[in-house]
């Protein structure tokens, strides 16, 4: 026993001080993490100084009428992109709707012991290479698959139900309920991976606490483990929201890119980032000034979406965590 206290009393013993190497390391490190995070400050300051100073002329032309106005007419001079909004945020909310209770429901398939440990890995690793697979794809399977699947659904959909809003219309080709799927299908890996994660982080003493106090398997997940896991699930839906607010080139093919405003899940429609991907490529300058205004509205959409998404998680955080 004595050795063992003379060899934790030697210099190369783990309860020494840090050495000069050990403290240059810390320093460096440090510093070059504080650089990182400042270089990212100024690299987004930068990209929105130089689309603020290319939409400047649209914004002093077209104000606030830019936002709700609902007509893009290059040869009259008339840009608004009221529409575009509508669908950037109609399409993003039905993708998160279907991808987020997909989602929650896969993480908490495989990591509340319904399937054994090695099988739930290989579904986990199935489901995140869904994110490796390119827009453009999804929005070939969109047009080539999914289309002609959705049709006769929504031609029953839209002749016994055509008074309700959600069916007003039929679906003719692309529209706005194949690009909400194909979106929901594109976050689903972000929303699932992220859920799973934070189920994994809560200790299972917790669920044995539950099912000790008398609780069957479904009020323990849903009850006890889903609100202790809120936090982490909360950020893995505005992370998808995120990522379906940016998605291009699939809404691009598929939402149908018209100029229009309706609820209805068959009829075309129009987002900011679609407009921007077709419109760029052939624009002139004043329409070039247009884009980058409607690009900075994205941009604003994105950051209040995130602040909204950032209070709400504290807000849970707060009550279900009990942290301040």
């Amino acid at each position: 026993m004595e050795k063992l206290f003379q060899a934790a009393n030697t210099s190369g013993s783990i309860s020494g001080p840090p050495s000069a190497r050990e403290y240059f390391n810390d320093r460096l490190f440090r510093s070059i993490a504080l650089t990182s995070a400042f270089l990212i400050i100024v690299l987004v300051a930068y990209i929105l100084w130089e689309i603020g100073r290319e939409a400047m002329p649209a914004i002093g032309e077209y104000g606030l009428g830019f936002v709700t106005g609902t007509t893009w007419n290059v040869s009259k001079g008339e840009f608004g992109v009221l529409p575009e909004i509508w669908g950037t945020l109609y399409s993003s909310l039905l993708a998160l709707l279907i991808g987020g209770v997909f989602g929650i429901a896969i993480a908490i398939f495989l990591t509340q012991d319904f399937i054994n440990h090695r099988l739930a890995t290989v579904f986990r690793t199935v489901i995140e290479m869904l994110a490796a697979i390119p827009s453009v794809v999804f929005g070939l399977w969109g047009i080539y698959v999914l289309i002609p699947l959705l049709k006769p659904g929504a031609e029953w959909l839209h002749d016994s139900l055509g008074w309700f809003p959600l069916f007003g219309t039929n679906l003719s080709g692309p529209g706005m309920a194949p690009a909400a799927l194909v979106l929901a299908i594109m976050i689903l890996p972000t929303v699932a991976a992220i859920s799973v994660d934070a189920f994994r982080r809560i200790p299972y003493k917790v669920k044995e606490a539950a099912y000790g106090m008398g609780t069957t398997r479904w009020e323990a997940i849903l009850k006890v483990m889903l609100p202790t896991a809120s936090s982490g699930v909360l950020a893995a839906l505005v992370l998808g929201f995120g990522r379906a607010l940016g998605e291009t080139m699939a809404l691009a093919m598929l939402i149908g890119n018209a100029n229009q405003i309706s609820l209805s899940l068959f009829s075309p429609a129009n987002t900011l980032a679609s407009l921007l991907a077709s419109n760029f490529p052939e624009a002139g300058r004043i329409e070039v000034q247009a884009l980058m205004y409607a690009a900075l509205v994205l941009l604003a959409i994105t950051f209040l979406v995130n602040v909204a998404g950032l209070a709400v998680q504290q807000y849970t955080i707060r009550k279900f965590e009990g942290k301040k």
